[in-house]
């Protein structure tokens, strides 16, 4: 006989519903609070924060640079895929950091450097905007595409054709973006130099990229305003992927295994803990308490919940290990809990697999997630790595687990044990960009949270009430005995009343 069972059937979210709460003017959805911890840091208190509670999943077709670089923008943050290269991924978080946010570190030029040297190195850089200065980082010029002709000044050096200093506007030790853009209106300026007191080059600003800001105020960004970047490592080649990432300018790791609860990620994690202390870790995935509490203290800064729940993962049915995700997020929320009792950390659990939409979301933070891992539904965007495909006059986009054959020709070491699959391939329907979609994803959760009288996700966790429904009792909580249509009013003309 087994060494233990348990009797109790595995729930998963769609078998819960929210029971409404007092709203209040201070639970009003206008006055919602959806940030939260993502992962903790090595001191156990100070954490990376989102401003949206959802994360891309590390999936080849998903989380990309764009996916990463989009839903940093709106407050999430996409888990650059790790079944690839070591170079590509390091790439693809250069792209991530190097997206201009706010204030961007300039990649800078002598000014004896010809203009035709420069020209080359405009083409390769992909930019055109070049801050000019001497040995030690002092400010001497500025210069643009605009500035010269390769083919007329191609003999010419950058000191010739540059704007001097004494002609430009600049910001000393300016950090507040609203006080350089004052800066900007006021000197008719698209760039603003930032120098320090001694006259050193910092950053630059461009006027673009602070309008891209107030556009975006959730945004998600470092102490030095570049976008946050998450990448998937594994346990297999970590020793040569983490120093790559690391160099890249990652800001935090995760580690990519449908089965955390191994001594493989404890290894792991004590050895980036060792070597970056201040990198946040994120581990898993488990579904039980000891999962959680083994790998809390191995190191992890937030730990994923879930396994085989996912849209095309197939675990469960291969293997016949798994569980409802709300049985597992019940169950480690339990173990954290008790774990932050014990020790005062709170451990950000991720639930992750099987979450479909707005509802699930909000029913899984209201277990206690402090966050939301998603593929299927970036899967959709724009953003997502894949090509869009018409197929029976439906415009689709391929989706495929990383347990699948696809995803294992790229990744074949993180399943050299296993000779079967644990993941499909399949197409899902385009959705449009991200920036059209996400808000309306969040404005249900923070309806359903104002329903519940919670204006953050702590006092979600804290106050909310959830009721195990029956399966009439979800056929009635959607639309019922009634003939649709498709919403074209116009086409009710055609109908025989």
């Amino acid at each position: 006989m087994a060494g233990n069972i348990e009797w109790q059937p595995s729930r998963t979210l769609t078998e819960f519903r929210l029971l409404p709460g007092l709203t209040t003017p201070e639970t009003s959805i206008d006055a919602i609070n959806l940030s939260t911890p993502l992962a903790l840091k090595a001191d156990g208190r100070s954490a990376l924060t989102l401003q949206a509670p959802v994360l891309a999943a590390a999936m080849q077709s998903v989380s990309g640079s764009k996916m990463a670089i989009a839903l940093a923008k709106q407050g999430g943050t996409a888990v650059v895929f790790c079944s690839q290269s070591i170079e590509s991924q390091a790439e693809m978080v250069t792209r991530v950091k190097s997206y201009k946010a706010g204030f961007v570190e300039p990649r800078t030029i002598a000014p004896d450097l010809t203009i035709r040297e420069l020209d080359t190195l405009r083409r390769e850089a992909g930019f055109s905007t070049f801050p000019v200065v001497d040995a030690h980082d002092h400010l001497l010029g500025l210069i643009t595409r605009r500035d010269y002709s390769a083919l007329a000044h191609g003999d010419l050096t950058v000191k010739e054709r540059m704007i001097p200093r004494a002609q430009l506007d600049v910001g000393v030790n300016v950090s507040d973006l609203e006080e350089a853009n004052s800066l900007l209106i006021e000197g008719h300026r698209a760039v603003l130099p930032i120098v320090d007191t001694e006259d050193r080059l910092l950053s630059l600003v461009f006027r673009k990229d602070i309008e891209d800001h107030l556009d975006n105020p959730d945004q998600i960004v470092d102490a030095r305003k570049r976008l946050i970047a998450a990448a998937a490592i594994n346990t297999h080649d970590y020793v040569d992927r983490v120093p790559s990432l690391i160099e890249a300018g990652v800001d935090v790791l995760s580690i990519d295994s449908s089965d955390g609860f191994s001594s493989y990620q404890r290894e792991t994690i004590r050895w980036i803990r060792d070597r970056y202390p201040e990198i946040p870790i994120i581990a898993g995935n488990v579904i039980t308490g000891p999962g959680f509490e083994y790998l809390a203290t191995s190191g992890a800064g937030a730990v994923k919940v879930g396994m085989g729940g996912g849209s095309i993962c197939i675990t469960q049915e291969q293997k016949g290990t798994g569980r409802g995700l709300a049985s597992a997020i019940l169950d480690v929320v339990a173990a954290r809990d008790a774990y932050a009792a014990k020790t005062g950390t709170h451990v950000p659990v991720i639930a992750d697999g099987g979450i479909v939409n707005s509802k699930d979301a909000v029913v899984a933070l209201a277990l206690g997630a402090d966050a939301v891992m998603m593929g299927r539904y970036f899967a959709r965007m724009d953003e997502s790595p894949t090509a869009k495909l018409q197929i029976n006059g439906r415009t689709m986009k391929p989706y495929w687990g990383e347990g699948s054959a696809r995803a294992r020709e790229w990744s074949p070491a993180r399943y050299r044990h296993a000779s079967f699959l644990e993941g499909v391939e399949g197409f899902v329907e385009y959705a449009g960009k991200l920036h059209d979609n996400l808000p309306q994803f969040l404005s249900k959760v923070k309806a359903a949270m104002a329903s519940c009288g919670c204006a953050t996700i702590r006092e979600l966790h804290e106050r909310a009430g959830l009721e195990l429904v029956s399966g009439l009792s979800i056929r009635e909580g959607k639309a019922h005995d009634i003939l649709q249509f498709g919403g074209d009013r116009d086409s009710l003309s055609s109908w025989s009343i």
